[in-house]
């Protein structure tokens, strides 16, 4: 399986011919579309889109939920599929893959997708089985006037934040000058991902499900995630993406490495203390130990078409889902997302989704057994992060409840 999404994020304009019938859709005949998506603003947005599309003969309708990962594999294992479309991101993709539940894309591109992009075409071996329309990663925010009063220079490392974040304090200037999203389970897995991206070591050894974090890198990222801890609230594993963004808007703390979705709601000056949003700089995202690549995950979102439909359904899913990544629609919304989409003009929001995207990000793997890596350090590096165990151990027992699961799901 092989991910052949670009890495920097392509600003061509095309052209977009407009379909004819139906809201610009195309549409032609009858069909029902049926959209299961995550739930935050750019997925509502392209869901309200794609909902033009109903006429007669077609009718179009969209859950939009945080439970979408739980619901996707049921709900498109059943003949016909619950939803005719499935958005997904890179992880989320992979038990729809796994289950063959999503069915190749290459004729519906060739017949009403002229108007995407190549980086818009997520190919495995081979087949175009999902179209990506916006991108995602995590990155720098960091308050340059606090930055400046404490004589550092923008970080462009861990260890750089480490100093920056000691100068701060010594300064007496905050008391907790860092932020992250360290709340045990999914969001603190991903900072191990993330750091562990940047060491640019492999997570598995190669051609196999056999782990491979238990080494000079795993210790590295382990130690430089609790070394931050110095210098963040001593609630902080209580601090997930949301709550960061909080502690950052209300003045609290000066830099965190932050989604770039959450960017635009960020600088937009609703809710935020005096100061901080005309000191806010969205920079790359830091490396580690040295190395030269971007230390987080570079995510796509995109839509998927249900096997287990007819190919009515999901030609007219297909339009539909084309209509609601339109060009227009991403015009009149620019701001909301790093929109991988033709003619798009990045605004303020989207420099440091990038800038990490142009600096090398890896993209979040996508080995069908990651999901069971993801599960496991969500579950067993809350102790370690506490200060009650050691690297060490925390890899050992990461590696334990990661070979049970393997072994379980057969990869081992």
């Amino acid at each position: 399986m092989k991910l052949m999404f670009k890495t920097t994020v392509s600003l061509g304009v095309l052209c977009l011919t407009a379909g004819a019938a139906f809201a610009d859709c195309g549409i032609e005949g009858a069909g029902s579309v049926r959209i299961l998506s995550n739930d935050f603003e750019a997925l509502r947005l392209v869901n309200t889109t794609a909902e033009e599309c109903a006429a007669d003969g077609v009718t179009v309708t969209a859950n939009a939920t945080a439970e979408h990962k739980n619901l996707q594999v049921p709900a498109l294992s059943i003949n016909p599929a619950e939803y005719s479309v499935a958005v997904v991101a890179n992880n989320s993709i992979v038990p729809l893959l796994n289950d063959d539940l999503i069915r190749p894309l290459d004729d519906l591109v060739a017949k009403y997708g002229q108007a995407l992009q190549p980086n818009q075409l997520i190919k495995i071996d081979g087949k175009i089985m999902a179209i990506a329309f916006m991108g995602n990663a995590q990155h720098l925010f960091y308050r340059k006037d606090v930055l400046d009063a404490a004589g550092v220079a923008e970080p462009k490392s861990y260890e750089d934040i480490l100093a920056a974040a000691k100068a701060i304090k010594d300064s007496g200037a905050m008391e907790y000058p860092v932020a992250a999203s360290v709340k045990p389970g999914w969001d603190l897995a991903a900072e191990f991902v993330n750091a562990y991206l940047g060491t640019g070591a492999e997570f598995f050894a190669p051609g196999t499900a056999e782990l491979a974090i238990d080494n000079e890198h795993g210790l590295k990222v382990l130690e430089t995630m609790r070394a931050l801890t110095a210098y963040m609230d001593p609630d902080y594993l209580t601090f997930d993406a949301n709550s960061i963004k909080a502690e950052y808007e209300a003045g609290n703390t000066a830099m965190m490495v932050e989604w770039g979705s959450l960017a635009g709601a960020t600088i937009d000056d609703e809710g935020a203390a005096d100061g901080v949003v005309a000191n806010t700089v969205l920079a790359a995202a830091p490396t580690i130990g040295g190395g030269t690549i971007p230390a987080v995950a570079l995510w796509w979102d995109g839509f998927t078409i249900a096997k287990n439909i007819s190919d009515e359904d999901a030609a007219a899913s297909f339009q539909a889902m084309v209509h609601g990544i339109s060009p227009e629609m991403v015009a009149a919304n620019s701001a909301v997302a790093t929109w991988l989409v033709a003619g798009f003009e990045p605004g303020p929001a989207a420099v440091g989704v990038i800038a990490t995207a142009n600096a090398g990000a890896r993209a979040y793997p996508m080995q069908p057994y990651m999901g069971l890596l993801h599960t496991a350090l969500s579950a067993e590096l809350a102790e370690y992060m506490a200060g009650t165990e050691d690297a060490a151990q925390a890899l050992a027992d990461v590696k334990a409840a990661y070979d049970t699961a393997a072994k379980e799901g057969g990869y081992l």
